[in-house]
Parts: structure tokens; sequence; C-alpha cells
């Protein structure tokens, strides 16, 4: 449930008129690997100042131009330093074993982000916060509980899985036992020859594509951007279905706001993640808000980040 306090922050908040940005290109290290990243600043504030920052992470196979983008000049124009960046081996970024959803890298990702934001001169260290949206989410928890630099996060459109649940989602035993043996495959081809294998990520005409007819990937206003790999590495099926998002709910060194809706893609995972976070968890739940309008739609993005932008400044 939405509660007073939430609501009414949100609404005087979001009354505020925006400050305005500016954007720069910047890049750092993770695990050897250079990752490009772009930092979202608010406009008009005094290189003597310190500001809390935020780094965005979005959904699954989508790149810094896409919803974290979004979010992070909304984030800006509340007076945060913002920081997108392409996770290893997407987007501008390097890495060989390209287009792979791997969440224990990513996750490596979002820590060696925490640590850059942390280096930074305007960046006030002690204030800094994540938003990861949709299958980052998890990530996004994993390093809140790995590195005592990141303070607070929010999750936006959690999708939160366990091996268990994300068999229920894929089809049952079987239908993941065969994505896990294409995923092996894929693997060690990969390591004989160094060739990718991949699928065509978002499309309305594929039908073998991962995402077949899915809102934002598949329109060119939206999600289906230049920038878009639209490619998914087949060898990801192995470290994304066996992944467990719920490990972390145990773990969370304080506390951590969810924003979804019923209609989201995913409620179920969210529903045992809090349960097993045990009142650490915070749930702001829009109605009739699905996945897709969490990605950039005005009215599901605003709400989302408002709500972000008070959990902060209570737990920051």
């Amino acid at each position: 449930m939405l509660n007073a306090f939430i609501v009414l922050c949100v609404f005087l908040f979001g009354t505020l008129g925006a400050l305005g940005f500016s954007e720069k290109q910047i890049s750092f290290k993770s695990q050897g690997i250079t990752l490009k990243g772009t930092l979202f600043l608010p406009t008009g504030f005094s290189t003597k100042q310190k500001i809390p920052g935020v780094i965005v992470t979005g959904a699954w196979t989508t790149v810094k131009e896409q919803m974290p983008r979004t979010y992070a000049i909304e984030m800006a124009n509340r007076g945060y330093a913002a920081l997108t960046f392409d996770f290893t081996g997407w987007g501008e970024s390097e890495g060989k074993n390209r287009y792979m959803e791997d969440p224990v890298g990513k996750t490596q990702d979002i820590i060696a982000a925490v640590e850059y934001l942390h280096s930074r001169k305007e960046i006030d260290n002690r204030k800094i916060a994540g938003i990861g949206i949709c299958a980052s989410s998890g990530y996004m928890a994993d390093a809140y509980t790995m590195t005592k630099k990141l303070k607070s996060v929010t999750l936006v459109a959690p999708w939160l899985h366990s091996p268990e649940i994300a068999k229920s989602v894929y089809g049952g035993e079987d239908s993941v036992n065969k994505l896990l043996s294409a995923a092996d495959e894929a693997r060690d081809q990969f390591k004989r020859t160094g060739r990718l294998t991949t699928a065509v990520a978002a499309s309305t005409k594929d039908k073998n594509s991962i995402m077949f007819k899915a809102p934002y990937y598949t329109e060119k206003d939206r999600g289906l951007i230049k920038e878009y790999d639209n490619k998914f590495n087949i060898g990801s099926w192995r470290p994304w279905l066996t992944y467990d998002a719920m490990a972390s709910a145990k773990k969370l060194p304080g506390p951590i706001l969810f924003v979804g809706s019923d209609a989201m893609a995913l409620p179920k995972g969210a529903e045992t993640y809090a349960s097993l976070a045990k009142g650490k968890v915070t749930k702001v739940w829009l109605d009739n808000i699905t996945q897709f309008d969490f990605y950039d739609q005005k009215n599901a993005v605003s709400r989302a980040v408002d709500s972000a932008h008070m959990h902060f400044t209570k737990y920051l």
C-alpha cells in the first residue's frame, strides 16, 4: 500500500520545477574491462558543492540510452548526479563475450560504478544510491548487500526470480533444461572458436526472437533506438535461469523501496522477496501501470522517480 508519507512527499516534490541537466560521457573499469557511461548533472550546481549520486540500471538486454537515460534525466532534474552505463559486452562498453545477461557479471559492474561515483569530487560519497529497473533490480539489490558505499536502493517494476519461479515463467522443467543445454553449447562454441551464438532480442516479425511482439523494445519511438544492440547471447540462459534474486533478501543492510504494480510482469517475485526481507521492503504500488509503462510513460516514470527521491531523502 502507498503510505501517507510517500503520497504527501510525492505531491510536494512533484510540483517543483525541473532544475535542468547537463551530461558528459565518462568511462571506468570493471574487472579490467572499460565500461562507457553518461553522467547527468543538475544545471547550476557549484563545483564546490557535494551532491548525492545515483546509479541507474535498466531491464535485460538494454543499453544506457533506453530507460536508464529516462530515469537518470529525471533524477538530475531533482538534484542528483545520475550515472548510466553500458554493462560489460553491451552497447559502447568493451567485452568479447557480448550480449550476455549475466547477473553475477552485471552486479560486479554496478559495484564498479559505485566505486567510480565514490571517487568523483562533486559527489557526496556518503550519499550514493541506486535505481534498478526490471531485471537489473536483482543485480542492484545484490550490489547493495556487497558494498557499503551503496547507501540506498529503489527497485522499479522489479523482476525478481528464483530458479523455481523461472521454471514456471519459462515453460516448466523440460523447457528450461532445453534452454540450459543450448546455453552450454553456446558457451562451449565461444570457448573453442570465439564465435557468439545469438538471437534477436525483440521483433514483431521474427517468432524466434526472445521477446516476440513485446511493446517498448519493438517500437521506434520508444525502445527500438539505434543504440540498442537488440541481441541476446544464447549462453545467457544458464546464468539467467539459475539466478536466485531472492538470495539478497535476508542480507539487506537497510530499507529498500519497491515501486511496482499488480499489472507488472512478475508481481509474484516481488511479493516473495518482500516476505523474505522481513520488513525491510516498502512498497509503492500504482494502479493499472504495466511493466512497459514503467520504462518510459510520463506518469509512471514521474511517480516512480518522485517515490525514489523521497526514499533517498529519508535514508541517504
